[in-house]
């Protein structure tokens, strides 16, 4: 079992592959509803005995990483699936009686329809534990404060919050660390939340998913923030530039593929759209920062190559500041198999059936990735940079060898 602490982590021997690895990182995209694939993804992570030691999240991200920081390992998964499992219940009325074996044999039209009724419950009705329509939807056209407009009210999620997690633990970084993004409301600048800066509450957690119109602005010591997903949908870049030379294995869980078809109708544009949105982000820093890397490495080579009395100098110390032999491996896990509820409202479509859907693809999708064991292992020195991807053909790594 991975030792755990924000100073890095050392293996045990169990997953060889770690062993010289500070940082194990998992990385949550935002995604709504979709965000059951991340904590399938998790307990596939924690039946290999990969615990990170690192969490991030953005909006429903967020969420997840409040459960699985806010538990002991043993206690995580249980208490994932206690948390979806309630906030995936309608607040008033039970769910929809369907057998997930007979909806299989329905054709696309019926599971259609059903993914239409359950998106519209979710609707009119919100979900248990997470947020409820205003009782007066229509004053939010009105002047109100920043904490209540907005459609629905998500002041549950606290309860919610506190219920599955454990904030004293959330707030030890020896445990784990923990960064949540947002982005203040007044100047519009994205801020992190980490447990290595500040004591984290659930509004921090609240806040990251604070997307509107339909959920309000969350107040922290004065300031309102929304989600961060509004700015960047995912926290790598936050992962990847800070612990300075700590080598890297980061688990980047999307919910939203960048890769698809041009949309020949206005439903598949909609889709489209939110792909192309939410998940460019990811694609962008992970092309930035591969070469930002490489050049960074190549940098300290030169710094060797400068006499020893020269490194006084004041463009030597700079230089050897900025150059860095950090190595990174990016772990890639994107939720493709949107399946039978592939629609333009599969962010806010809630019901049990499609949870497990999307919980067992992310299982599957970890089994799949974590079939490859050479994928764990360290990047060589010649490579600082490096990327898997089950989707993708073959693995993504640096095209530029270093001399």
């Amino acid at each position: 079992m991975a030792t755990q602490g924000n100073g890095g982590t050392k293996n045990n021997g169990e997953n060889t592959g770690l062993a010289e690895y500070e940082v194990i990182a998992l990385v949550l995209q935002g995604g709504g509803a979709l965000g059951s694939y991340q904590a399938g993804v998790y307990e596939g992570l924690a039946e290999a005995n990969i615990q990170p030691n690192w969490v991030a999240g953005i909006s429903i991200g967020a969420l997840n990483a409040a459960i699985i920081a806010g538990n002991p390992p043993e206690k995580r998964v249980d208490q994932l699936r206690g948390f979806w499992e309630t906030i995936c219940q309608p607040p008033h009325f039970p769910p929809t009686p369907v057998d997930s074996a007979l909806v299989k044999t329905w054709p696309p039209m019926m599971r259609e329809m059903l993914d239409i009724w359950e998106a519209s419950r979710t609707i009119m009705e919100g979900q248990q534990g997470f947020f409820t329509p205003r009782v007066f939807p229509w004053l939010a056209l009105f002047h109100n404060t920043p904490d209540t407009a907005s459609l629905y009210d998500t002041s549950l999620m606290r309860a919610t919050l506190e219920k599955f997690a454990d904030f004293e633990r959330i707030n030890d970084a020896r445990q784990m660390r923990v960064s949540v993004g947002a982005v203040n409301v007044r100047n519009g600048n994205f801020a992190y939340f980490d447990n290595t800066q500040i004591t984290l509450r659930p509004e921090h957690f609240m806040a990251s998913g604070a997307l509107p119109p339909g959920f309000a602005a969350v107040e922290i010591d004065g300031e309102y923030y929304w989600d961060g997903g509004l700015v960047s949908n995912t926290p790598l870049y936050h992962i990847l530039t800070n612990e300075a030379h700590k080598d890297s294995l980061v688990f980047q869980v999307d919910l939203w593929s960048a890769q698809g078809a041009a949309p020949t109708d206005l439903i598949e544009v909609a889709i489209r759209q939110k792909d192309i949105q939410y998940s460019s982000r990811t694609r962008m820093i992970t092309e930035y920062m591969e070469s930002t890397q490489k050049y960074r490495r190549m940098l300290q080579e030169l710094m060797a190559l400068v006499p020893e009395e020269n490194r006084d100098n004041a463009w030597y110390q700079r230089a050897n500041k900025a150059s860095c032999d950090r190595r990174f491996n990016v772990i890639h896990l994107i939720y493709k198999d949107k399946g039978e509820s592939h629609s333009h409202y599969m962010d806010y479509e809630f019901s049990p059936l499609t949870m497990h859907n999307h919980w067992r693809t992310g299982l599957d999708d970890a089994h799949h990735t974590l079939a490859h064991p050479e994928w764990l292992d360290l990047p060589p020195t010649d490579k600082p940079f490096v990327t898997h991807d089950m989707h993708r053909p073959t693995p993504t790594q640096t095209r530029t060898n270093l001399p």
